[in-house]
C-alpha cells in the first residue's frame, strides 16, 4: 500500500518510526489559535472556536487546543526534531499556523533543527469582512528543510501563495480542513515516488493530496474518530487512481 496510519499519540508514533523514512513533513498542527489569555485556552473548545452555531454538518471535536503561546512552542519544538530525525538530508518541513502564532511557529521549527525557508501564504476568499478593520483572509505555511536543498533533485516552480475556499457542506469532515487542491500543490516539494509524512492527519487530506501527485504517505492521528475518516478517504482515494498496471492478476 502507498499510505500508513497511525491512530495514536503523534511524539510515540513518530519515535517507532526509524531514521530518514520521509521526504517531506507537511502538517497542520492545532496551533493553539487566539490562546493569549487563560480564558481564551480554556472556555471553548476546537469545535466552538472553529464552527459556527448554524454549522450543518456534525463535525466532531479534537484535543491539542488549550496550551498557551509557551507552551505550543516547547511541544511544536520537541515533534519537530523527532521529524527532523525521520526526514532525510535536503527534505522539507511545511506547517500551517495563523497570525497569532506564526513566531512561535518560527522560532520552533529553528529550535528543532531545521533551517527555516520562508512563509507562504494561503488566501481565504470567503472570509468574513469586519467593520474598520482588515480581513483576516489569510492562514500561514512556515516552511524549511533539512540542511541544503538541491533544486536539481526535484526541479519545480511553485507559488508562494495559494487561494481556494474551505471545504464545505458534506465535503468538510473535519472542523479545519484544507482545501485538496492547495495540499496538491504543497506535496509538490516532495520528490515525484517520494514519502510525505503528517503527523496530525486529521481527515486525511494531506494523504489524499500525497497520493493524487503519485508520493507515498504516512499520517498520524490521535482522534480515533478522525482517524476513521482518514482511513476512508485514503483507501478510496487508492482505489480511484489504480490502473491496470497497479494490478497483479492471481489464478
Amino acid at each position: 500500500m502507498p499510505f500508513s496510519l497511525h491512530q495514536g499519540d503523534a511524539l510515540a508514533v513518530l519515535s517507532d518510526l526509524p531514521d530518514d523514512c520521509v521526504d517531506s513533513v507537511i502538517t497542520d498542527p492545532p496551533y493553539n489559535s487566539g490562546g493569549r489569555t487563560a480564558k481564551e485556552r480554556t472556555a471553548r473548545s476546537a469545535k466552538q472556536k472553529y464552527t459556527s452555531v448554524d454549522a450543518k454538518s456534525d463535525l466532531a471535536d479534537f484535543t491539542g487546543e488549550n496550551m498557551d503561546q509557551r507552551s505550543y512552542g516547547f511541544w511544536l519544538t520537541q515533534i519537530m526534531t523527532e521529524a527532523h530525525r525521520l526526514t532525510k538530508a535536503g527534505g522539507t518541513a511545511l506547517l500551517f499556523t495563523d497570525w497569532r502564532q506564526l513566531p512561535t511557529t518560527t522560532d520552533a521549527i529553528q529550535a528543532a533543527g531545521w533551517l527555516w525557508r520562508g512563509i507562504l501564504a494561503w488566501h481565504k476568499p470567503q472570509a468574513r469582512p469586519q467593520k474598520g478593520r482588515f480581513t483576516q483572509n489569510c492562514e500561514f505555511v512556515v516552511w524549511g528543510s533539512k540542511g541544503r536543498l538541491d533544486g536539481s533533485r526535484n526541479p519545480v516552480y511553485l507559488p508562494g501563495m495559494y487561494s481556494a475556499s474551505q471545504p464545505s457542506g458534506a465535503k468538510r469532515q473535519h472542523i479545519t480542513q484544507k482545501p485538496v487542491e492547495v495540499m496538491r500543490e504543497l506535496v509538490k516539494i516532495t520528490p515525484e515516488g517520494g514519502t510525505v509524512l503528517d503527523f496530525c492527519a486529521g481527515s486525511g487530506s494531506t494523504g489524499v493530496a500525497a497520493l493524487l501527485e503519485g508520493r507515498d504517505f504516512i499520517g498520524v492521528e490521535k482522534t480515533a474518530h478522525y482517524a476513521s475518516i482518514a482511513t476512508d478517504r485514503l483507501t478510496e482515494t487508492v482505489r480511484a487512481t489504480l490502473t491496470q498496471d497497479d494490478v497483479i492478476l492471481t489464478a
